[in-house]
C-alpha cells in the first residue's frame, strides 16, 4: 500500500530558524502523534519510536531515518525505513523553503510512504485515513511550533 502526502504553510520565522528545526530530530520528533522516543546517532542519522495501534495489532514502531539531502536553508529530504509487528514501512519526507517578503518562511513539504506486510491485510482501508490524519496532526504541531502560520493553504493529498 502506498500514499503520497504534501503541502504548504507560511510561518513568521525566517528559511535559517525553520531549517534549524525541522532538521533537529530532538526538536521536531516530540511533535509526532504518540511519541516515545528518539535516538540520534550522528549529524544525519536518528531513530524514532512511536505508539501504534492498528486494528488489533499494536506495539511500538521504530523508524530508522538519515538526512539523505540537505542544501541548508531552502532544502532537506529523509529516507526511512520503520517495523513493528505485522509490517514495515519505507518513507521520505521533505521540504523546500522560500523567504516571503515581509512574512516569513513559506514551506512547501511532501513525502511518500509505502506500507510492507500483514499490516496492510489487516487494516485494510483504515490504514492510509489514519496516516493522512497522523500526518496532518504532526503539520499542525510544526505551525504552531515555528511561531504559528501565516494564513496559506496546508493539506495532506
Amino acid at each position: 500500500m502506498a500514499f503520497s502526502f504534501g503541502g504548504e504553510f507560511v510561518v513568521r520565522k525566517s528559511p535559517e530558524e525553520v531549517y534549524e528545526f525541522l532538521t533537529d530530530p530532538n526538536q521536531f520528533c516530540p511533535l509526532l502523534p504518540d511519541y516515545q522516543q528518539v535516538k540520534v546517532h550522528d549529524a544525519q542519522h536518528f531513530s524514532v519510536q512511536v505508539k501504534v495501534g492498528i486494528s488489533h495489532i499494536r506495539g511500538t514502531a521504530t523508524v530508522q531515518l538519515h538526512l539523505a539531502e540537505a542544501d541548508r536553508p531552502r532544502h532537506a529530504r529523509y529516507r526511512g525505513k520503520g517495523s513493528m509487528a505485522g509490517g514495515t514501512v519505507d518513507l521520505t519526507a521533505g521540504f523546500d523553503l522560500q523567504p516571503v517578503d515581509g512574512q516569513g518562511t513559506r514551506v512547501k513539504w511532501q513525502g511518500d510512504a509505502q506500507i510492507f506486510g500483514r499490516l496492510t491485510s489487516i487494516a485494510g482501508g483504515l490504514l492510509e485515513p489514519l496516516a493522512r490524519k497522523n500526518v496532518q496532526k504532526v503539520i499542525e504541531s510544526m505551525q504552531q511550533a515555528l511561531g504559528g502560520s501565516v494564513p496559506a493553504a496546508s493539506r495532506a493529498s
